[in-house]
């Protein structure tokens, strides 16, 4: 039975890259976070959130202790989640920069998209 609402595919492997980087404590959690963004209708904002200011740019929020990341993805077509940039997150306030390098690999994908 696959009870998924939506599809989550990451873009241009940036998304493995910081996966990778991670411990396999951080990885589990990740894909835990990533399970109920595909399963959930109405996705809770501790997990995903918009971005203030961007145009349809999320957050999924990954939160083990006191360490906290960040993952970038947008939504095409309403069911497709895709995965961007990750980071540690250090500060209350996300880092401009990588918003802006979110914004422009989700330029990128609806460039080649088209």
């Amino acid at each position: 039975m696959d009870n998924k609402v939506r599809q989550v595919i990451s873009y241009k492997g940036h998304f493995e890259k910081f996966l990778k980087a991670q411990t396999r404590k951080v990885q589990d959690k990740v894909f835990k976070i990533i399970e109920i963004i595909e399963t959930y209708e109405q996705v809770p904002t501790t997990y995903l959130k918009s971005i203030k200011g961007t145009d349809g740019l999320y957050e999924a929020r990954i939160k083990l202790g006191s360490n906290i990341w960040r993952v970038f993805c947008f939504f095409d077509k309403g069911k497709l989640v895709i995965l961007l940039n990750g980071f540690t997150k250090k500060t209350q306030k996300t880092p401009k920069k990588e918003i802006s390098k979110a914004e422009k690999l989700m330029k990128e994908y609806y460039t080649e998209k088209k």
